[in-house]
């Protein structure tokens, strides 16, 4: 594998300041129910590449590569799970309902960082390989992946990779990815109030200083994840993503360290040598 991180970069979308202002869009949804329909009544083309992707808002162009790929490869995704997908219908609807909490969320970050920003935030539908994805055109949630309930954690994990400082593929080593996505969770949670996955939490922080002597091992790894990030079966059976883990506690430990929490999170947020920020953190000092 090479990069691990894929963070903005590139012309931006229009964002806003003001957290109130933020738009939250839907429109994608209706469009892909509206090509469902069509598939069941017969449409002789490809009713995903006519009525999804082509009406697609910029959170659609953002999920092609690598997500949906193409109106062919959506279609026969679908076809293969049909009932998958119907199953999640009902729930697609229901994102907006936490609309409030999402701003809330946008609030506690204006507050802890004045520098946010606010881009537009798109629910789309995909091919079940993608939660969410933090985009030049926006945050873009995968709504089949993800219970509304847990909308306001999604959305604020991603909006924290939006605010960040993008990293080059010389920079993106494992150690830099595991700390670019356990940040995200860590100032995601303290803005919205939770998000992080439990069962891979428990188990990281009941064996901790084992995971810590593993990982340092492999942690300037540029070519393998080892199982640790973007892998959701591991063959060492980890749960997945233990990087998240390990890159919340390297966070937690330089944000507790620091009397100045609102420079701490400017800290994290542009982070320039990841090495350092380990050593700053001093997350490894207890440990050995």
């Amino acid at each position: 594998m090479g990069c691990f991180i894929l963070l903005v970069s590139g012309v931006r979308a229009q964002t806003v300041t003001d957290p109130l202002k933020a738009q939250l869009i839907t429109s994608d949804i209706d469009n892909f129910w509206l090509a469902m329909d069509s598939l069941e009544k017969g449409y002789k083309g490809n009713p995903f590449e006519e009525f999804y992707i082509k009406k697609g808002s910029p959170g659609i162009a953002g999920f092609m590569e690598n997500r949906i790929i193409s109106g062919d490869s959506l279609l026969a995704m679908v076809k293969k799970n049909k009932s998958k997908y119907l199953e999640k219908k009902e729930s697609t609807f229901k994102f907006l309902e936490y609309r409030k909490r999402c701003i809330a969320a946008f609030m506690a970050l204006k507050y802890i960082y004045p520098e946010a920003i606010f881009p537009p935030v798109y629910f789309v539908v995909g091919r079940f390989n993608s939660g969410g994805h933090s985009h030049k055109n926006g945050l873009i949630i995968g709504a089949e992946m993800n219970d509304p309930g847990s909308t306001p954690y999604t959305v604020a994990h991603e909006l924290i990779h939006y605010q960040q400082d993008s990293n080059s593929d010389s920079d993106a080593d494992l150690l830099a990815a595991c700390i670019a996505e356990g940040s995200a969770d860590f100032i995601g949670e303290l803005i919205s109030g939770g998000g992080t996955n439990k069962k891979t939490y428990d188990f990281g922080d009941a064996n901790e200083k084992k995971l810590w002597r593993e990982f340092k091992k492999i942690m300037h790894d540029k070519e393998n994840n080892h199982g640790w990030i973007y892998n959701y079966s591991p063959d060492n059976g980890y749960p997945a993503d233990l990087g998240y883990w390990i890159g919340y506690k390297i966070t937690a430990a330089y944000y507790n360290k620091m009397a100045d929490k609102r420079k701490a999170i400017a800290d994290i947020l542009h982070i320039k040598d990841y090495n350092k920020f380990l050593k700053d953190s001093g997350y490894a000092d207890k440990l050995e």
